[in-house]
């Protein structure tokens, strides 16, 4: 790959450009996993018709955090290859058990104490949440010799319990964090407040794409990558212009009790 960049081994065979889902000749009835997949992108299909979209510009991260990797190997060949994780220390300990060819995306709160570790595992990061943590990782890139894809993180709610950008102070420092030379933004990312009601989510996705489409004004960047919507939202999020959904227990069914990292 060019750039210069260092490219970890489990990461070589990275395409940016590949399906998500890759479907495969299949002899024998459809596990509960594959079923649940298969199901997940009629949805996806379903939502991104409804938004006046083509489904192949949503990609779907299966969030496989706290699932043991033996899940996370029966997605892989039900056809899924993006998987999303939120601990450093539990995807480190999984990915050696499991094919080389998946595609490791970091979905949590990064600790700038773990960015060192965490740099050679993931080829994204959805959830830069600071300027602190941007300028973090750049430091550690440029001494480790890595080019990361990131998202910024906005809090969109203004929730106190949350991480995240302001949308207004983002406005403010984006320039800035575009000096960084390192790191590749490439868009945003949200959680919306939980609710019952999936349509409470639908004015926190459109507020980040009319952010990413006012921050694209201002910088002349397309900032193409949105990434909003789990389990309980995906649909409305890719009606509202997202391109990467994060569905976990939709797949994966209810989540073990996650280990203390």
């Amino acid at each position: 790959m060019g750039n210069g960049r260092k490219i970890p081994k489990h990461l070589e065979r990275f395409d940016p450009r590949a399906d998500d889902f890759q479907i495969r000749d299949r002899n024998f009835p459809m596990s509960d996993v594959e079923q649940n997949l298969a199901r997940i992108h009629e949805r996806i299909a379903a939502a991104a018709a409804r938004g006046g979209r083509d489904s192949t510009g949503v990609r779907l991260v299966a969030v496989s955090k706290t699932f043991p990797s033996l899940s996370v190997r029966e997605a892989w060949e039900a056809g899924q290859t993006v998987f999303g994780e939120s601990r450093v220390q539990e995807a480190a300990a999984k990915m050696p058990d499991l094919p080389g060819a998946l595609h490791w995306h970091f979905i949590g709160h990064l600790q700038k104490n773990k960015v060192r570790r965490a740099l050679p595992l993931f080829e994204f990061f959805h959830s830069v949440d600071s300027a602190d943590l941007a300028r973090a990782i750049e430091r550690v890139a440029a001494e480790d010799g890595f080019f990361p894809r990131v998202l910024l993180e906005v809090n969109v709610a203004g929730e106190a319990t949350k991480f995240g950008f302001r949308p207004e102070a983002l406005a403010r420092e984006i320039d800035s964090l575009l000096a960084l030379p390192r790191l590749q933004i490439e868009g945003l990312m949200t959680i919306a407040p939980y609710d019952d009601d999936p349509e409470a989510s639908r004015p926190h996705f459109r507020a980040l794409r009319e952010l990413r489409d006012r921050l694209a004004r201002q910088t002349g960047l397309p900032f193409e990558t949105l990434s909003m919507g789990m389990s309980g939202d995906f649909e409305i999020a890719i009606e509202e212009g997202a391109t990467l959904v994060r569905v976990g227990s939709s797949i994966f069914g209810s989540r073990p009790r996650p280990a203390t990292e």
